[in-house]
């Protein structure tokens, strides 16, 4: 899909004796991907990669006096850069499925997302 994927993390849990895959999975909150183009050329000059993952998220947190301590607000984010954000996730998630990202409508979130977990929880049942 033109992406390395650098590094990424599991978190696991146990229910019941056995051993289940938890959280997001392999998505920027767990992962760093590196494009693939130009990657070693970049490489070869020890030049930063272009990457996507919330490392931009993070270090516009730390830009903005923020590192997630005790008493801390968290910063104000114009709308400009929240729409930077949902770019770069949408971007993601049309190069690591290959499908085109579809804007769901916002009206009647919380009754969407209740339906989806009970769904997912009769899954589980």
């Amino acid at each position: 899909m033109g992406l390395i994927l650098v590094d990424t993390k599991y978190e696991f849990g146990l229910c019941d004796g056995k051993v289940f895959l938890m959280d997001e999975i392999h998505t920027p909150d767990s992962s760093r991907y590196f494009y693939l183009e130009g990657y070693q050329e970049r490489q070869d000059k020890g030049e930063e990669q272009k990457q996507l993952s919330k490392e931009f998220v993070r270090r516009w947190l730390i830009e903005n006096g923020f590192q997630g301590k005790d008493g801390q607000k968290v910063p104000e984010m114009n709308e400009a850069w929240v729409q930077e954000i949902s770019d770069r996730y949408i971007e993601l998630y049309e190069k690591v499925s290959g499908d085109k990202f579809i804007k769901h409508p916002t009206d009647n979130l919380q009754e969407r997302v209740e339906k989806n977990i009970l769904a997912a929880l009769a899954k589980l049942g």
